[in-house]
């Protein structure tokens, strides 16, 4: 995302400029060996996806970590759109955070964005000692030029939603974002809209009850969230919790509209796969309620008698119109017209493999969506393994990117294929006038072939800013 005028910083004025931004011509991927067998370190991939190139599709460039088992997950910037009023910063570094080993890699992108190099490393110590927090995921850059990660535990591995600050210059942890004694009880997710003085956050679950898998008994047990978490931006104070209930389970990425002006959003909760629209009140508060269910299906060959879809990542198109969604069990991604708030409407639909393929080892017994189990989906001869999970959204709208890693220790326990194979990226055209998704079938990015060995490529990232990563004040 280059600036639209000179002496403006990183970014766009406006989520609308932003849409008429240059097409994405790279995009950046950590790749994940934990929980598979080759002991060799995450790395961060530059892979070409400009079709006039003839590097199209191909990985240009790999930076491994100096560390095994880090679990790199999701990224951030250390400048977005954000600091667009701001002529002395760049978009020029990567921040990494590790989930499991709770470093954070801070990436120079902007010395040659083709070959990202590493710049510093913030050692979990840092975050032990100086903040009491682990387990670092969500990264945002904000308008003073400082960085803010969620994160989801304490150092012993249980849950606890704190935030850290780094310097936006020397990458040095500040300390902890949250008042003191504030933390939630778990942490994932957040975004912020300081137009009403407000961020919100959600809730994954315990590090150390979802560390190595999935264990129903666990939510039972009280170790996952069900909760958004209202923040006062200046006084970093929790001031209000939204319990969704069990509906609500695992709330995972929570997306405010890219209006800055805009008090309301939609954040997707795994577990019974449903949307929460969160909205603020006339009284000036905070509520959410359910505007999309994804009804589980009945199975027979699998480890429960339902499969829930499992909304994994949601992200709305800039100019607000459009939700989309990933079932990563059902296999399929969702488009929604999201014009009217309370009332999204499905106008596109798509399956990319998933748990409940026809030769697959499920039997579905009982469906309220479809007529039959889809087909398995074979793409340039590779049979894609795995369910659609990340997204990314092309500036203009029209292209949505998906790769099919959740997590290593999840994807080992329910696609075992998946970490033997790995993972594969796609694209999907959309129809951006009436609503439709079509995969493009010439468009395939194989971490199967990977020089070290299969991988599980899991967050998209555009050198210049996205949907996902870019806030606006």
């Amino acid at each position: 995302m280059a600036s639209t005028c000179s002496g403006c910083g990183p970014g766009y004025k406006t989520p609308l400029d932003a849409m008429k931004g240059p097409r994405e011509e790279i995009v950046y991927l950590p790749c994940i060996y934990r929980n598979t067998d080759i002991q060799k370190p995450d790395y961060l991939a530059t892979v070409n996806i400009n079709p006039k190139s003839p590097n199209f599709c191909k990985v240009i460039h790999r930076l491994p970590m100096p560390n095994l088992k880090d679990e790199l997950h999701h990224s951030g910037w250390n400048a977005c759109s954000s600091c667009y009023d701001d002529s002395s910063k760049r978009r020029n570094r990567l921040i990494l955070p590790s989930l499991i080993s709770s470093r954070i890699y801070v990436v120079d992108v902007g010395t040659d964005p083709l070959a990202p190099r590493l710049h510093k490393i913030v050692e979990p110590t840092d975050l032990f000692w100086k903040c009491g927090l682990a387990n670092p995921h969500t990264s945002h850059c904000l308008g003073s030029g400082q960085i803010m990660i969620s994160t989801m535990g304490d150092p012993s591995g249980n849950g606890k939603g704190g935030f850290v600050l780094l310097d936006g210059e020397t990458f040095e942890v500040i300390g902890n974002w949250e008042q003191p004694g504030e933390a939630a009880p778990f942490g994932y997710d957040f975004w912020y809209q300081p137009r009403h003085n407000v961020m919100i956050s959600t809730e994954w679950g315990a590090p150390k009850a979802l560390g190595n898998g999935f264990n129903p008994a666990d939510v039972k047990a009280g170790h996952y969230g069900q909760r958004l978490h209202v923040w006062d931006w200046t006084t970093h104070k929790r001031i209000q919790t939204l319990d969704l209930g069990e509906e609500g389970a695992i709330p995972l990425e929570i997306r405010f509209l890219h209006d800055p002006a805009a008090a309301e959003g939609f954040v997707g909760c795994a577990l019974q796969s449903t949307v929460y629209r969160f909205y603020k009140t006339p009284k000036g508060d905070w509520a959410a309620e359910k505007v999309i269910k994804v009804p589980s299906k009945k199975v027979e060959g699998w480890a429960l008698p339902e499969m829930p879809g499992l909304i994994t990542d949601i992200l709305i198109s800039l100019d607000d119109r459009f939700l989309y969604f990933s079932n990563w069990l059902h296999g399929d991604i969702r488009q929604y017209d999201v014009t009217d708030r309370r009332n999204p409407r499905m106008v596109g639909q798509v399956f990319l493999g998933g748990s409940i393929l026809k030769d697959g080892p499920v039997k579905v017994l009982e469906d309220k969506e479809l007529d039959s189990q889809p087909t398995p989906r074979i793409l340039k001869g590779k049979r894609v393994q795995g369910g659609p999970q990340m997204l990314q959204l092309s500036l203009d709208g029209k292209r949505l990117y998906v790769t099919t890693s959740l997590y290593s220790a999840w994807d080992k326990q329910f696609y075992p294929d998946l970490v033997k194979e790995g993972s594969v990226m796609m694209q999907i055209d959309v129809d951006t006038d009436k609503g439709g998704l079509k995969l493009n079938e010439n468009f395939l990015v194989d971490f199967g072939a990977e020089p070290e060995g299969p991988a599980l490529a899991h967050e998209l990232r555009y050198p210049g800013g996205d949907c996902t990563s870019d806030i606006w004040l």
